[in-house]
């Protein structure tokens, strides 16, 4: 589905991510203890932003942004002086442990 919003100036329209409902260990969280994410999906960005485009996965201030629900969905709306990074994903290495040598 097309975003509606066309953000303006220096602007990001993005799309947060689902909040991790389950840790690590296998426990399930209640919705009030699982963490607010962070992290979002860019959808659209301003005439004027320079370091993001459309697709990039951002980490942004929670504090500084204006959230807004169109159609059901919910969209982020951050300053592109309040995004942090851009997520990267690597490839994943497999880590192999080395034996322990013990000094006797």
């Amino acid at each position: 589905m097309a975003t509606k919003l066309q953000p303006l100036a220096d602007w990001v329209v993005a799309e947060q991510e689902e909040a991790a409902t389950k840790t690590a260990s296998g426990l399930y969280l209640p919705d009030k203890a699982a963490e607010k994410p962070k992290v979002a999906k860019v959808l659209k960005v301003g005439s004027k932003v320079k370091d993001v485009k459309v697709g990039d996965r951002i980490v942004y201030k929670s504090y500084s942004t204006t959230d807004i629900k169109l159609d059901d969905t919910e969209y982020v709306l951050v300053k592109e002086e309040d995004i942090l990074a851009t997520v990267v994903d690597l490839p994943t290495v497999s880590l192999q442990k080395k034996p322990r040598v013990s000094l006797k």
